[in-house]
């Protein structure tokens, strides 16, 4: 599943390739999260299988699509319902959706990953009745509401193995997302935290027992000073307070993330 690099198995598109292509995409995918995506999908060899939850307009799939080796399946699954699009995009139309799915596939093609990303237009609990097996690596990046961020994360850490990876964007940022983590993760036996850049956390699927789940907890609720950081600066933002969200380190008007 996850192997040394291997010269002639490598794929001739390097991470800067990648980021290239997908630097028009619309997203919230910041380039060192990217990096983390890529590294951790291209250390994947045949046949195993990435799974992302939640595509919008295409900019993390490309880089997944750029990163895998040949025989290495990827699946993007977002339904382009038209809800839960991004930041304060909870509740849109079905035009929206429309339109996101129409640019998700054309920015796949103009890419040049559309042949090696298959799209599965539907929510992700049902996308669960449809994928069968295991997924070496699952990136969620879902609605950032706490039940459907909780039902993503358990349904679909289930399929991962021992050594896979399992990557949530928006981790001790988005309130939602941080609660399920916290439920399920922060004190669990089974995923090792192993960092984070910005909002993409990430964790591998291993056995933790003793002192190891105790360090493991004491890692992730260390990001929480971070995470109260950020939900001042959102705070901050919806109120006008740009002074404020500088203040607290924010440059900009985008979304914490």
């Amino acid at each position: 599943m996850y192997g040394p690099g291997d010269p002639a198995a490598a794929p001739r598109r390097s991470p800067e390739a990648a980021l290239a292509a997908a630097s028009g995409v619309d997203g919230w995918l910041t380039d060192a999260q990217a990096r983390r995506l890529w590294s951790r999908a291209e250390a994947l060899t045949p046949p195993a299988r990435i799974v992302e939850i939640g595509s919008y307009r295409g900019r993390s799939a490309i880089v997944l699509g750029h990163a895998a080796r040949e025989g290495v399946e990827v699946l993007a699954i977002d339904p382009h319902a038209g809800n839960d699009r991004g930041p304060q995009q909870i509740h849109g139309t079905e035009e929206e959706g429309e339109r996101d799915n129409r640019l998700f596939r054309a920015n796949l093609e103009r890419t040049g990953v559309s042949d090696r990303v298959k799209h599965l237009r539907l929510r992700s609990d049902d996308a669960l009745d449809e994928v069968t097996g295991e997924v070496a690596m699952v990136y969620v990046d879902g609605a950032h509401r706490y039940g459907p961020a909780r039902d993503d994360i358990a349904g679909w850490s289930a399929r991962v193995p021992p050594g896979g990876r399992l990557l949530v964007h928006d981790s001790f940022s988005s309130i939602g997302v941080t609660l399920a983590l916290l439920r399920l993760l922060v004190a669990g036996r089974e995923f090792r935290y192993e960092g984070r850049d910005g909002s993409l956390a990430e964790y591998s699927r291993t056995p933790l027992v003793g002192r190891e789940r105790v360090a493991n907890a004491a890692r992730q609720l260390a990001q929480l000073p971070w995470f109260a950081r950020n939900v001042a600066i959102k705070v901050a933002l919806m109120a006008r307070a740009r002074p404020v969200a500088r203040l607290l380190g924010h440059r900009g008007g985008h979304w914490p993330y």
